[in-house]
């Protein structure tokens, strides 16, 4: 089972951000984290890496619902949207498949929660 959906967009990299913040917004999600793993390597080891940002994506109306579920759930939240360059004017944007992270916790209500952040997630990837 794959873990993840993506898309190659051409252009640049901010673009491509605030492509997905926007997409991401547009299906109910927000942005509560914002690594910049490029920054962070750089600081942390001085190495030098493509741009890569990791977007922590929350539907709050969703996450309570799971929360509500599952208490444990916390630990999978929030929803990594992976944005990175690939090449010149290549921008790859990846998303977690909640239905698979989610596939670890035995619980059948979990896994139908998880299948409508999937859907908004899917058409986020889609729409870019």
């Amino acid at each position: 089972m794959a873990y993840y959906f993506r898309k190659t967009l051409e252009g640049h990299f901010d673009d491509a951000i605030r492509r997905t913040t926007q997409a991401l917004q547009d299906e109910g999600f927000g942005i509560i984290t914002d690594i910049d793993i490029k920054d962070t390597l750089h600081r942390k080891l001085a190495v030098d890496f493509r741009n890569y940002r990791i977007l922590g994506a929350c539907n709050p109306k969703l996450a309570y619902e799971a929360l509500r579920i599952e208490d444990k759930v916390g630990t999978m939240l929030p929803c990594n949207v992976v944005v990175q360059e690939v090449g010149e004017n290549s921008i790859e944007v990846a998303a977690i498949d909640p239905v698979a992270s989610m596939s670890a916790i035995d619980n059948p209500r979990l896994k139908e929660a998880a299948e409508a952040v999937r859907a908004k997630l899917r058409s986020v990837i889609e729409k870019l």
